[in-house]
């Protein structure tokens, strides 16, 4: 027959659904509540789900129609999310090698499979450098300066997690410190103990690069050479060429001209803020070279002198029920959602809450919370979906509702206590939830461009931008309680985080530019043959001149942006491409005067949170913002543009 849009694009688009349902269920299972079972199974699918793609999208007839479609779609009878359809399609096949000669299709399938064995494998070794640490902490001496709430959480890791002495003797004060972010970041915060912090962040930083089952060394090596091989067989000079020419980017110059107009600056910030470090260390009489593991040690005595801001301070203001609250609280605001529990639907763990989420008094979606670290569950925070919305499941058929989840690694409270998170660790569960609410308030037809199948250097501009209403006064006073007297946080608490807000940023944004640049000076390598990533990424941070005593976000040996999946490689940067947007974009209600304004809150509904992939994304930001983004208030978000305090 014929091709047309109906008996190949939206056939191509409603294919496969139940295929679909059941893999979602298994990546999430493999990355939430996995298995030894779980992981050897994905092992073993890997390879087959790639090859069962590459048959997909290297079939011969079905790309002949779609780029018979795709050569006419201007003479075609179809509304824009049907031309955008079209296009998505059409880049798909192309980019999975459907224009390869034969030869050329049997070795890219061969690239992809071994590729997906790869990532697979790297993922799960990070997984068990992660899951078999345990940092012992024995009595008083190796509690030395922590607060109450790392203390209870380190306890309470040694209740569910166990530990030698624990287990010998159940009236033992043992606590455990495991590789979780939300223990290991309080800990080299806090604690006295120079010698633990050392150890704690030499375990943290060398994880993947440990000589055994879990070394990622040659894995990460393997996977970047499969890469360059990938991209060449698409013609292109190296891998980084290939993933940003479907990007908003477009380019590597357009990236690294971004990255260096925040490098320098955040450098010499840094340079600035490791003085005031070393000052304070000798005042204490300690050593004045910063190592890694004091940095975050002597930042955090740096800014309760500077700004009267104590952590352990602000951090009984911040539990978990009353952010969760603040999310649900901004998106009804913003947006008319309404979140209602309910418990009875099973779920695969105890912890997971779920919500039916509703618009109007009509169902729009379900919402799943899983916000606990535990071994069995790889480190980070994500959104991931179940299923993802659409309209186009034939004449007669309901809409399909999206089911998406949340997941973090916050360290659960003890028995009856509540879970207390610190304003970074409220940071991240906004962000996930405005990744969430992008999949969530998703409103098209095509399932293809449904909620974040957006490209990558758009994906996080909902996420982020959410983050801002975590910062508001009004939000701040309605839920951020104390969670003892349910008193709201005072104005003054408000008032000294808001001062604090540019503080130690030079660090964060060299560590994460950082990283940034070392994954794509990786993938822009254009010479096959072997790697030692670690002694490639120490050359090029030589190269960058990055301080001493900073460190990166993510070394190579665990970087699972990168490694564990394709989704981020050669594409870390687009957390400060989608701060350029969100930056810009809030200032539109700040402009307005009001930051849940109902016009600016409908334009972000309709043209950002809703659209998904069915407007280009350029036009998308453009529809709602009226114009361009511009970096300036990137850079003053980050305080970049700022004197750095003295006093």
């Amino acid at each position: 027959s014929v091709a047309t849009f109906d008996n190949t694009i939206a056939a191509l688009d409603r294919a496969g659904r139940l295929f679909d349902r059941v893999a979602s269920m298994f990546h999430n299972l493999t990355a939430s509540e996995t298995s030894p079972a779980l992981q050897s199974v994905e092992r073993q699918m890997a390879p087959l789900l790639a090859a069962h793609d590459s048959r997909i999208y290297m079939h011969a007839g079905a790309f002949a129609r779609v780029d018979a479609l795709h050569a006419h779609g201007a003479t075609l009878d179809l509304d824009a999310e049907q031309r955008r359809v079209l296009d998505r399609f059409h880049t798909d096949f192309v980019r999975a090698g459907a224009r390869l000669d034969p030869a050329g299709q049997r070795r890219y399938a061969e690239v992809m499979q071994r590729l997906a064995e790869l990532t697979t494998r790297f993922g799960q070794n990070v997984l068990a450098d992660e899951s078999g640490f345990r940092l012992v902490l024995r009595g008083e001496a190796d509690l030395a300066g922590l607060p109450p709430f790392v203390r209870a959480a380190a306890r309470q890791a040694a209740v569910e997690r166990g530990s030698p002495d624990a287990d010998a003797d159940a009236d033992a004060d043992v606590s455990l410190i495991t590789l979780s972010r939300s223990h290991i970041v309080p800990f080299l915060t806090f604690s006295e103990r120079r010698d633990l912090r050392e150890q704690a962040w030499r375990a943290w930083t060398s994880r993947g690069e440990h000589a055994g089952e879990s070394d990622n060394r040659g894995i990460a090596a393997a996977i970047l050479a499969l890469r360059l091989e990938q991209a060449q067989l698409h013609g292109y000079a190296s891998y980084a060429d290939y993933a940003l020419s479907d990007t908003m980017a477009g380019t590597q110059a357009a990236v690294t001209t971004l990255l260096e107009r925040v490098w320098q600056p955040a450098k010499a910030r840094a340079l600035q803020e490791r003085q005031a470090l070393e000052a304070l260390a000798l005042s204490r009489g300690e050593p004045a070279k910063i190592e890694p593991w004091d940095w975050r040690f002597y930042a955090e005595k740096v800014r309760q002198a500077r700004y009267d801001l104590d952590e352990a301070a602000v951090k009984p203001y911040f539990s978990l029920d009353g952010m969760v609250d603040a999310i649900f609280d901004c998106a009804s605001r913003l947006f008319g959602l309404v979140f209602v529990p309910r418990p009875k639907i099973a779920v695969y763990h105890p912890d997971v809450r779920v919500y039916e989420v509703q618009r109007g008094g009509e169902a729009i979606g379900v919402f799943l919370h899983d916000n606990f670290a535990r071994p069995s569950k790889r480190s980070g925070a994500w959104m991931s979906a179940y299923r993802m919305q659409s309209r186009h499941l034939g004449e007669g058929a309901a809409p399909v509702l999206p089911i998406i989840v949340n997941n973090n690694n916050f360290a659960k409270g003890a028995a009856g206590e509540p879970t207390l998170l610190s304003f970074d660790d409220a940071r991240t569960l906004f962000h996930e939830f405005g990744h969430g609410l992008h999949g969530l308030l998703s409103d098209v037809t095509y399932e293809r461009v449904s909620g974040t199948n957006v490209l990558r250097d758009f994906v996080e501009l909902p996420s982020q931008l959410f983050e801002h209403w975590l910062e508001e006064r009004d939000v701040l006073k309605r839920h951020a309680r104390h969670h003892l007297s349910g008193e709201p946080i005072p104005d003054e608490l408000i008032t000294r985080l808001r001062r604090a807000r540019h503080f130690n940023q030079g660090y964060e944004t060299v560590r994460y530019a950082a990283s940034a640049l070392v994954d794509m000076a990786a993938h822009a390598r254009n010479e096959p043959g072997p790697i030692d990533v670690v002694a490639f990424e120490r050359a090029e941070l030589e190269r960058l001149g990055l301080p001493d005593g900073v460190g990166l976000n993510h070394r190579l040996t665990h970087f699972q942006h990168l490694f564990s999946g394709s989704g981020y490689a050669a594409g870390y940067y687009v957390y400060l491409w989608a701060e350029v947007l969100e930056a810009d974009g809030f200032e539109a209600f700040v402009e307005a005067g009001d930051p849940f304004d109902a016009a600016v809150a409908d334009r972000l509904a309709r043209f950002i949170y809703s659209t998904g992939n069915s407007l280009e994304p350029g036009a998308a930001y453009r529809a709602f913002r009226g114009r361009e983004a511009t970096p300036e208030p990137m850079l003053r978000q980050r305080g970049l543009l700022e004197e750095i305090p003295t006093a």
